[in-house]
């Protein structure tokens, strides 16, 4: 395990090779489950700011679930989470090509029409956070929708950290991520 300053990251998450593979998965994380997309307090108030441009690319159910409840509910634990319809599909999870479900927040961006990406817990994923006693650990949350990843990410031989790069300097910083690769490099 790597220690950085409060986050605790865990061997197989530097050990594991991983790059998403949508045409193969078809985006099924988004829509498969049993609780929506964590989310930050802050992205809450974002996510209700931004959600004019978000709506033209969400399914009429998804529009639905949001405009009845808003735009996060809660799990079982109590954390807040984008909302589900039908108990299974993220309420955003709306904007389906080629057989492939893609995030309507994400493709509102995509297009320019807001400066929110998607929520960082998505960003991440499949890296999970979890806060306990003062360190956030970073869990590589392991399910039989990314197979296709693993094999596309060994085959490539690109680490989990790597590929996600972006996401974990969005979420943790540029320094803490320089720390990170200096850390595997000892390990290695």
């Amino acid at each position: 395990m790597i220690i950085i300053n409060n986050t605790i990251i865990k061997d197989d998450l530097v050990q594991a090779r991983f790059i998403c593979d949508l045409p193969r998965c078809k985006g099924d994380c988004c829509v498969g489950g049993d609780a929506g997309a964590p989310l930050e307090e802050e992205e809450i108030g974002i996510m209700e700011d931004e959600l004019e441009a978000i709506k033209p690319f969400m399914t009429q159910s998804g529009l639905k679930v949001v405009e009845e409840h808003g735009v996060f509910d809660y799990d079982d634990m109590g954390n807040m989470v984008t909302p589900l319809v039908n108990d299974r599909e993220c309420a955003f999870a709306g904007f389906h090509e080629n057989g492939v479900s893609f995030c309507a927040i994400e493709k509102a961006w995509l297009d320019g029409k807001t400066p929110f990406r998607k929520p960082v817990s998505c960003h991440l994923y499949p890296i999970r956070l979890n806060e306990k006693d003062g360190f956030i650990h970073l869990n590589y949350h392991q399910w039989s929708i990314c197979v296709p990843a693993k094999r596309k990410g060994e085959k490539a031989g690109l680490p989990l950290y790597k590929f996600l790069k972006e996401a974990l300097v969005r979420r943790f910083g540029e320094e803490w991520y320089a720390q990170l690769e200096a850390e595997v490099q000892k390990i290695r």
